[in-house]
This record gives structure tokens, C-alpha cells and sequence, in this order.
């Protein structure tokens, strides 16, 4: 006791070493958390989705899970190491600060809590963790996220969250009793700041992009990957340099084969070696017949009868398939929207990162619109949704097309979701549209984008048999059928109907499907060729083809001259083109012919795989012919030449070829 009347004086207080300091213990508790947390996910997604593997592929799976998770939960547990460290404690101890802190810690485990749950649903819709699509589904909240309020029981999951989180705030508070008031001396401080960067920066470098790919197994290796570093990865690679990531060939040598793939009966190249321009002969005096291009959303060929189908989803379809051209070998170029619209329009290769509808070089590119535009066409693209989605309208509006219809354009839509308005209505405003430009005495290309197959796959009541309430992928596609045969019974009464060719063809799959890297086989879609001005006997096609062949064999029907740039074919030359496709899954590119196909992968990884997909999955080849290499080649010529054409902004036809 000090003596009376003398001033009070106290101790200083010590202050512990820095790993027994209570704030570590939440630092402790916090990276536990989250290990335990991805540790479920992982076990809940392979009892889900039971992947085929061997018993050591499981086990390499958690380890390799496991050692992703550590450096994910470590990055994740270091904002809160340098939050306690930096900030004085006096602000620390501080009340309202206290108070701050467990709000937000409360508000960032209920989003981590409900990331993973969304997680699961994400890899049940796609199989795989967070990818491009997430990326996506992040820059358009609009669309995706009320899409998801509607699709999803979004409350019920924040409730449950908002309950594990406080759960979470509670524990670590009394695992961590005195954290507020225990001071964390300088050295301390400037010890733990260098532990935890130096931890952090060790577990990042011992992180290896292919680690996850062990497996031939895609869905494993999905399995085995953290979610948030995919979508980092994701996010990352949108624009990454092409050259610094995958295999590239001497540029004489890319040029050289590229322009041989793209050889064909009456096209000559214009212009220096490194050009892919070229001038395809016609005949002028053929007429310009117009062009309906019908681009369906997520109408895989898993759905036709026509293709392959027992129960058939498609009978509208079906029957149009028995008065028309349909080619029964063709693959989206990608599993999104953007790919099929680079795809069919531009006929140009998916490069790895973002689809060039997307990217910032695409204000003057080619396009099957530009193409007709120097041959006297009207244009315009009418799309159920809003055009900012993805960039389509600007990228449409700046490559040939002179008019953009969208969602804001259907002041009393009969019915729309989230994504715009249904298939009838589209149609609908189509045919006027059509009718319209027809009148003027000018041929015109129409080009139609639909979204009402996408989830929640909802659509007007009486159509067709099945409840919209449901709210089935099967029913939804047989709305868009039973839409197309509404749209085709509409049109056979116009005067335009004679003298136009139509188009249908889907825009990707509806799921994605399989264990390859690129699971080529879930890419299959139906391409169809309708109209009397060029169907003259009707015929089932087994050309190998593509999205990038549509636009050539457009033009090639219409068998006028024209220039062009496009990686495509024209299916129905005679001879017939040897067959390829062109693919993209995520950060994976590829290509296939005949029975064998190569998938580039960045950091130069290569594989080879073979077989036939319309009959099984192709394998994993592990010795390589002679005909594996030839085709790795050709597969690095056309994505390194595309990539350069495009970021050197040279995908446009130049009136003087070779120079600027």
C-alpha cells in the first residue's frame, strides 16, 4: 500500500511474449476455422458429385486440398494479424472500436459462410470451383444475382450463415479472453509483422498453378482446388499475355501453318506471308438473299431427338430438321454466351482469358456483319436482355451492325425473367423487324440472341403442357421449341420467307460435363439450315466442325465474292474441309481432328488426348504419334496467330493488305 498522502503510483504492465498474446489466439482460432470449413466443403463435394478415381487419387486430393487451403486461410488470416499490429492499442481498447471489429467480423464470416455454400451450388451447376464465369457473374450483379434470388433459397441460406457467424464471433471472443486490454510490446509487434508476411510469402511461393492437376480425372482436380484462389486465378488470366503463358512456335512458322489450315478452293491470300487476308471467289450476279441468324441459348444437342435424343425434348425441331440441312457433328468453340458470339460472328479462335466481345481491342473487327455491309446489307441484332451484358452491344454496334434491339426496346413484354424478355416475344418483334427491312429492297441480316433457356428456366403459362412453376431445364427447352415453331409457322407467311436463309444454332451447351480438361463431348450443339432459296433436298451432314465454320458456310451458300479473315470453313465446299474445332474451357485451349485432340494449358503445359466423343469420352494420351505433334503445332499456329492479328489490332479486312 503506498503511504497516505503520497501520489498513487502502479506497475507497468507487462506485456506477454507475442504467440501467448490473446489476439494471436484469434488469429489461431480464425485460420483453424477456415481450414475446417474448406475441409467440409471438400469432403461434402466428393460425396456429391462421387468423382471416379483410385483410392491414391482421393488421398492426393485432400493433400493437395489441404496445402491449398493453408495458404488461402493464411492470406486470409493476415489482415487480421496486420490490423492488431499496426493500430496503437489505445485505439484498440478503444469501446466503439470493439464494437466496429465484432460487427465486422460477424459480417465477413457470414459472407465467407455463404460463399461456400454458394460454392456448392456453383460446382453442382458447373463442375468446377469459381471460374471465369463467376468473374462474370461478379461484374454483372443486375442479372446474376437476382437471377439468383429467384433460382436459389437465398434468405434461408443468409439466415443459416448469419447463425454459423455468430456462432463463430462467439467462440473466438471466448477463446481469445483479454485480447482487448493484453498491449503488444514494439519488438513483439515488429516480430509477429515479419512471422506473418514471411509465412505468407513462403506458402504463396511453395503454391504451383498446375498443383491442382494431377489427376485425368477434370472433376478431381476441381476438387482439389480452393475456390477463392480459383477465383483470383480466374480474375488474373482475363488478359494475360498470350506468349509468356502457353507454347508458341517461331512466327514465320505459326503464319505458315495457319494459312495452310485455311486453304481452300477458290480463296486466294492477299497481302505479305504474315497475312490471313483473302479474297473468295463467287459469282456477282448471285442474288443477296437474306440472312435470319437464330442463336439459341444453352441448347445443347443432348436435347434433340434429331441428334441422337430418345425422349426428345425438341419435336418443333425434329420436324424442321426433315426439310433442312442438319450438320450432326458440331461443337461450341466455348461453354458461354461470349464465346459463341466470337464464334459465330467473328469465326475467331477463343483465346484463353476473356472472349474479344469482352476485351478492349474489338472497336473494328471482323464480322459476318461487316462482310454483308460492304456488299449493300442492312443489319440489326435483336437480344431478350440488356446489351451492356458482356459488352454485346458495343461490340455489335462497332462491327457492322447498324441497330441493337434489347430488353428496354419491349415496352409490354408478354412475359420476362431476370435475363429479358421470353423467346415468343423476341421472335415476335423478329419477324416485324424482318418485314421491315424486307420492304426497304435491300437484303438484310437479322441476328437473334435468346435467354429464356437459362435458369430459373421460367416462362409463360399455357404454352406447353409442363407448369412453369417447376422451373426444369427439360421444360424450358421445350419452350424455345415450342417458340421456334411458333417463330417458323410466323415467318412461311412472309414475302420475305422465300428468298432468306435461316440459321439455328446454339451459343454453347447447356452443362458442362466429363473428366478431360476441355470435356469436349458436353460441347456438342445442333447447327441447322432452313429455307427454300437454299435447302433445295434436305440432308443430314456429318462434317467435324465448329461455331467458326457457320459464317463461311453462310457466305458460301449465298456464293458471292467477298474478303475475309475468318479461321472458319465453309462446311459444305466441295471438296470437303478437313473437319476441326476449335476450343476454350476456362484458362484451357485446344483443338480436335478426327480422333485426337490437343489441349494447351497455360504455363506451356500440354496433353493429347484421343478417341471419338460422340461415342465416349476421349482419353488421355500418353504416347505421343507423330500425328499428335503435327496437330500440337497446328493448334499453337492458329491461337498464336489469333492472338497477335488481334492484339496488334489487325482482324479487319485492310483495302490495301500488309500495310496500315
Amino acid at each position: 500500500m503506498p503511504c497516505p498522502g503520497s501520489p498513487m503510483t502502479y506497475a507497468p504492465r507487462k506485456t506477454a511474449r507475442a504467440w501467448r498474446q490473446p489476439v494471436f489466439g484469434l488469429a489461431t482460432f480464425h485460420f483453424g476455422a477456415l481450414i475446417i470449413c474448406f475441409t467440409i466443403l471438400l469432403l461434402v463435394l466428393i460425396l456429391s458429385f462421387e468423382p471416379a478415381a483410385a483410392v491414391a487419387e482421393y488421398l492426393k486430393t485432400f493433400l493437395v486440398g489441404l496445402h491449398l487451403d493453408l495458404a488461402v486461410a493464411l492470406f486470409m488470416t493476415l489482415p487480421l494479424v496486420l490490423w492488431f499490429v499496426l493500430l496503437p492499442h489505445r485505439l484498440l481498447s478503444f469501446p466503439p472500436h470493439r464494437m466496429l471489429f465484432l460487427l465486422g467480423y460477424f459480417v465477413a464470416w457470414t459472407a465467407e459462410l455463404f460463399s461456400l455454400i454458394a460454392e456448392y451450388y456453383f460446382f453442382d451447376e458447373f463442375k468446377s470451383r469459381y471460374n471465369t464465369v463467376a468473374v462474370d457473374y461478379l461484374l454483372y450483379p443486375h442479372e446474376v444475382f437476382i437471377n439468383i434470388w429467384d433460382t436459389y433459397p437465398v434468405a434461408r441460406v443468409i439466415a443459416v450463415c448469419a447463425f454459423g457467424a455468430a456462432g463463430v464471433v462467439f467462440v473466438s471472443q471466448r477463446l481469445a479472453l483479454g485480447m482487448w486490454d493484453t498491449p503488444l510490446g514494439v519488438r513483439n509487434r515488429l516480430l509477429s509483422l515479419i512471422g506473418a508476411l514471411a509465412g505468407a510469402a513462403g506458402l504463396r511461393a511453395s503454391v504451383c498453378p498446375a498443383e491442382a492437376r494431377f489427376s485425368r480425372e477434370r472433376v478431381i482436380n476441381e476438387i482439389a482446388n480452393n475456390g477463392l484462389a480459383s477465383l483470383v486465378a480466374a480474375a488474373w488470366s482475363r488478359n494475360l499475355d498470350y506468349a509468356a503463358f502457353y507454347p508458341i512456335l517461331p512466327r514465320a512458322e505459326a503464319f505458315r501453318r495457319t494459312r495452310r489450315l485455311l486453304e481452300e478452293p477458290g480463296a486466294a491470300f492477299e497481302g505479305p506471308p504474315d497475312s490471313l487476308q483473302r479474297r473468295v471467289a463467287g459469282n456477282p450476279a448471285n442474288p443477296r438473299l437474306n440472312i435470319v441468324l437464330l442463336l439459341e441459348e444453352s441448347l445443347g444437342a443432348e436435347f434433340w431427338g434429331s441428334l441422337g435424343r430418345k425422349a426428345t425434348l425438341t419435336p418443333e425441331l425434329d420436324k424442321l430438321s426433315e426439310e433442312g440441312l442438319l450438320f450432326t457433328h458440331i461443337y461450341a468453340d466455348g461453354n458461354r454466351t461470349v464465346r459463341g458470339f466470337e464464334g459465330v460472328l467473328s469465326s475467331f479462335p477463343p483465346l484463353p482469358g476473356d472472349a474479344i466481345v469482352k476485351r478492349d481491342r474489338s472497336e473494328n473487327v471482323e464480322t459476318l456483319a461487316r462482310i454483308l455491309k460492304r456488299d449493300g446489307y442492312h443489319t440489326v441484332f435483336l437480344y431478350g436482355g440488356r446489351g451492356i451484358f458482356d459488352g454485346m452491344c458495343s461490340y455489335a454496334l462497332n462491327n457492322g451492325y447498324d441497330r441493337f434491339v434489347e430488353q428496354k426496346d419491349f415496352p409490354k413484354p408478354t412475359f420476362q425473367t431476370i435475363w429479358g424478355v421470353c423467346n415468343e416475344d423476341l421472335y415476335q418483334r423478329a419477324v416485324e423487324e424482318c418485314r421491315a427491312l424486307a420492304e426497304t429492297g435491300n437484303p438484310f441480316l437479322a441476328t437473334v440472341l435468346t435467354v429464356s433457356n437459362h435458369k430459373p428456366f421460367t416462362y409463360p403459362a399455357g404454352r406447353i403442357a409442363e407448369d412453369p412453376k417447376a422451373r426444369r431445364r427439360e421444360n424450358a427447352v421445350k419452350y424455345t421449341d415450342w417458340a421456334l415453331g411458333q417463330f417458323f409457322r410466323a415467318v412461311r407467311r412472309e414475302r420475305f420467307y422465300s428468298n432468306t436463309i435461316f440459321v439455328v444454332i446454339a451459343d454453347h451447351g447447356a452443362r458442362v460435363y466429363g473428366s478431360q480438361t476441355i470435356p469436349i463431348r458436353s460441347y456438342e450443339i445442333p447447327f441447322m439450315i432452313l429455307g427454300p432459296a437454299v435447302v433445295k433436298n434436305p440432308a443430314r451432314l456429318s462434317q467435324l466442325g465448329c461455331q467458326l465454320d457457320v459464317a463461311p458456310t453462310i457466305l458460301g451458300l449465298i456464293g458471292r465474292p467477298y474478303q475475309t479473315l475468318f479461321y472458319g470453313n465453309n462446311l459444305l465446299r466441295d471438296p470437303p474441309a478437313q473437319g476441326r474445332v476449335v476450343l476454350n474451357h476456362n484458362r484451357d485451349i485446344g483443338m480436335m481432328r478426327h480422333d485426337r485432340m490437343v489441349v494447351l494449358g497455360v504455363n506451356k503445359s500440354v496433353e493429347f488426348y484421343r478417341g471419338d466423343p460422340n461415342t465416349a469420352e476421349m482419353a488421355r494420351a500418353y504416347r505421343v504419334a507423330d500425328e499428335d505433334l503435327e496437330l500440337e503445332k497446328d493448334t499453337i499456329a492458329i491461337f498464336q496467330t489469333a492472338d497477335e492479328l488481334y492484339m496488334q489490332r489487325k482482324y479487319r479486312v485492310q483495302e490495301n493488305p500488309g500495310t496500315e
